[in-house]
């Protein structure tokens, strides 16, 4: 009888011991968990076609755009590129390529001599390579452009890290979403000089150190996230002059979300000349220095 006893309340230990550990989950640090997604961030930088393999940007003109590396061509690539590698053609809204059997260039790997776009894939297909480089058609306004990467860019192979401000949880923010009525689209200028016109589904409203401050997200309602661009007294000094970015989650059904400026990131025009990034709309500049997030990088 005493055997069973012992039994029993060795088991009834046992059972509230692996019921606790069952419930109890791994503890994350805030700044673990900032310092993971920083990494995450890195990693998608150091990919061979990321923004830091950026090699050029060319304007393309009505008609026809002969490129490769000798300088006759409209288009004139570096100088690892073949000599003549074939023609652009834009017409009626869309840009036909014609290559040059002897380039041994692929599109989407594959050996095609012909293909048209209408610059609405950027970058997801549509892919001409050559060797480490690799180009394909964007649109920007009513304007085509060829955007050139190089898997060997100095800029990616030198990548050392971002600097960033000390991880701190007082700049995540408690933010509650003022709906405009009537809507409102966004202004949204970028670093050509373009106006494109965004949607916003409000003003995202909130406090720091006891001042009220507002932003205005990009996005719509039913969205899973919203993308912020702003900019703060930092820019231009510890910060991209042009402002920086960050994606928050999208206001609940109560209104509410929250603002974590240390995920605030560097848009690609900080890390390269040939970027075409939009620039913060009207009103979304703090009157605050936001230490939070990526700080400056080089000499951009």
């Amino acid at each position: 009888m005493f055997n069973i006893q012992k039994r029993f309340i060795f088991l009834l230990a046992f059972l509230i011991l692996f019921s606790a550990c069952g419930k109890e989950k791994p503890a994350q640090s805030y700044e673990a968990e900032i310092n993971h997604w920083h990494q995450q961030r890195v990693q998608r930088l150091t990919k061979p076609d990321s923004w830091l393999s950026l090699a050029g940007l060319f304007w393309l003109q009505d008609g026809e755009n002969t490129f490769g590396s000798d300088k006759s061509n409209a288009l004139v690539f570096p100088e690892k590129a073949p000599a003549f590698i074939g023609t652009f053609y834009v017409r009626n809204g869309k840009v036909k390529v014609i290559l040059k059997a002897e380039a041994l260039v692929t599109i989407d790997g594959k050996r095609v001599l012909e293909q048209t776009f209408d610059g609405s894939a950027e970058g997801k297909t549509g892919i001409m390579k050559s060797g480490s480089l690799s180009w394909y058609v964007i649109k920007r306004s009513d304007r085509f452009l060829i955007r050139l990467k190089d898997s060997e860019n100095p800029v990616l192979k030198n990548f050392t890290g971002i600097k960033r401000f000390p991880v701190d949880k007082r700049w995540r923010v408690k933010a509650r979403l003022i709906p405009y009525e009537p809507s409102k689209k966004l202004e949204i200028a970028n670093v050509l000089g373009q106006i494109a016109y965004r949607d916003c589904p409000g003003a995202l409203v909130f406090e720091i150190d006891g001042k009220a401050y507002r932003l205005d997200p990009e996005g719509k309602i039913g969205e899973k996230e919203w993308f912020l661009n702003f900019s703060d007294e930092t820019s231009g000094q510890e910060t991209y002059g042009a402002g920086r970015y960050l994606v928050l989650d999208a206001a609940d059904s109560e209104g509410i979300t929250y603002i974590d400026f240390n995920k605030a990131y560097n848009p690609p025009c900080a890390f390269s000349p040939f970027a075409t990034c939009p620039l913060p709309p009207k009103g979304n500049h703090l009157g605050i220095k936001v230490t939070a997030g990526e700080k400056n990088y080089g000499h951009h």
